[in-house]
C-alpha cells in the first residue's frame, strides 16, 4: 500500500482528531472566582491541620516534660545507689576483716537484688544495728532503681513519638502555605505583616477583664499570622486568644479545640455575645475574640495579619463562642 502526501488541510485535520485538546490549547487560567475558591478550601483545611500540629505540639512538651522529671529521678536514684554500694562495699570489707563469710559479700555488690546476703549478715548478728539500716537501704533504692530506669525509658519513647507526630503535621502544613502563598500572590493579596507593630488602640465597650484582654488583642493587630505562633512577633489564631486572656488574668489551654473543651460550661448563645467572648468557627478549627460592635478581632490564616473584621463578614459556619 502506498502513502502519499497528505493535503495540508487534512493534515490538520487529522492533528485535531489524533492530538488531545490540551496539548493544542494551553489550559485557561483560573477565574478570580475559582482562585478564591480554592484559596477558601486551603485557608479550612489548614485551620483543622494548624490546629492538629498545635496539639500535636502540645502532647510532645508534656511527654518530654514528664520524661526530664523521670530521667532526673532515675539519675539521683542512681546517684543514691551509687553511694549506698560504696558504703556496703565497706561493711563487707570491714565484715570480712572481722571473720564473716569471705564468699558472699562479693556478690553482693554486684547484684541488683542481694537479700540472701542480706538475710543471712542480718540474722547472724555480724553487724551494728547502724550498718544494718545501710544495707536495707541499699536493697531498697537498689530495687526500685530498675523501675525509676524503665518508666524514664517509656516516656523517652513517647517524646519521641509524639516528636515524629509534630513533624508530619509540620510537613502537611508547609506544603499547604506554599500553595496558600502562591494564590494569594497571584491574587495580589498576599501580605507579608509586620512583627514589630503596635497595632491600635482599643476604644471598644468592653470593660473589666474583657478590656485587658482587647486592649492586648488590639495592640497585635497588623502583626503576620504564623501557623503555630504564639508571638510576640506573629501569632496564629488560638495562640492570640490565649495570651490576649493571659493578659486578663486568665489561663486557657493552647490549642483551639482545648478551649472549646475547657469552655464546656461557659458558652454563650451567638446571640448573646459580650466583648471578650471566644467565637468558635471552621468546625472548631478556627478562634476569634468578639470585641463589641459587630466586630471581631483574630489571626486569620497564612499570608494576612491580626485584624478587625465585622462578624457577619467573616461568618464561616460558626460553632459557638465560650465566656472565659
Amino acid at each position: 500500500m502506498r502513502f502519499g502526501r497528505v493535503p495540508v488541510a487534512a493534515g490538520i485535520a487529522i492533528g485535531l482528531v489524533l492530538s488531545p485538546m490540551g496539548a493544542a490549547v494551553a489550559d485557561p487560567k483560573p477565574t478570580l472566582s475559582q482562585a478564591k475558591a480554592k484559596l477558601e478550601k486551603l485557608n479550612d483545611k489548614a485551620d483543622k491541620v494548624v490546629d492538629q500540629y498545635n496539639t500535636a505540639t502540645e502532647r510532645y512538651k508534656k511527654a518530654k516534660s514528664t520524661y526530664g522529671k523521670l530521667n532526673d529521678n532515675y539519675k539521683r536514684k542512681l546517684e543514691t545507689v551509687a553511694d549506698l554500694r560504696a558504703q556496703v562495699i565497706n561493711i563487707a570489707v570491714d565484715t570480712y576483716r572481722l571473720g564473716g563469710d569471705v564468699t558472699s559479700w562479693p556478690g553482693l555488690v554486684g547484684a541488683d537484688n542481694p537479700d540472701d546476703f542480706l538475710a543471712r549478715m542480718a540474722s547472724a548478728g555480724q553487724m551494728s544495728k547502724e550498718r544494718a539500716e545501710k544495707l536495707a537501704a541499699f536493697d531498697r533504692e537498689n530495687r526500685g532503681l530498675k523501675a525509676e530506669r524503665d518508666k524514664a525509658q517509656e516516656a523517652l519513647e513517647a517524646a519521641e513519638k509524639e516528636r515524629d507526630a509534630v513533624e508530619k503535621e509540620r510537613a502537611e502544613i508547609l506544603k499547604l502555605i506554599a500553595e496558600q502563598k502562591k494564590i494569594l500572590r497571584k491574587l495580589g493579596a498576599y501580605n507579608p505583616g509586620n512583627p514589630n507593630s503596635v497595632g491600635i488602640k482599643y476604644t471598644g465597650p468592653a470593660s473589666g477583664n474583657a478590656a485587658a484582654v482587647l486592649k492586648f488583642a488590639y495592640a497585635q493587630v497588623g502583626k503576620p499570622y504564623v501557623y503555630g505562633g504564639t508571638g510576640p512577633g506573629g501569632w496564629d489564631c488560638s495562640g492570640l486568644t490565649q495570651a490576649a486572656w493571659r493578659a486578663a488574668g486568665v489561663s486557657l489551654p493552647r490549642t483551639t479545640w482545648q478551649q472549646w473543651a475547657w469552655g464546656a460550661g461557659r458558652k454563650v448563645d451567638l446571640n448573646d455575645l459580650q466583648p471578650g467572648d471566644l467565637i468558635f468557627s471552621e468546625g472548631l478549627g478556627h478562634v476569634s475574640i468578639y470585641a463589641g460592635n459587630g466586630e471581631i478581632v483574630h489571626a486569620p490564616q497564612t499570608g494576612d495579619v491580626v485584624k478587625i473584621v465585622k462578624l457577619s463578614s467573616y461568618g464561616r459556619n460558626l460553632q459557638g463562642a465560650v465566656r472565659p
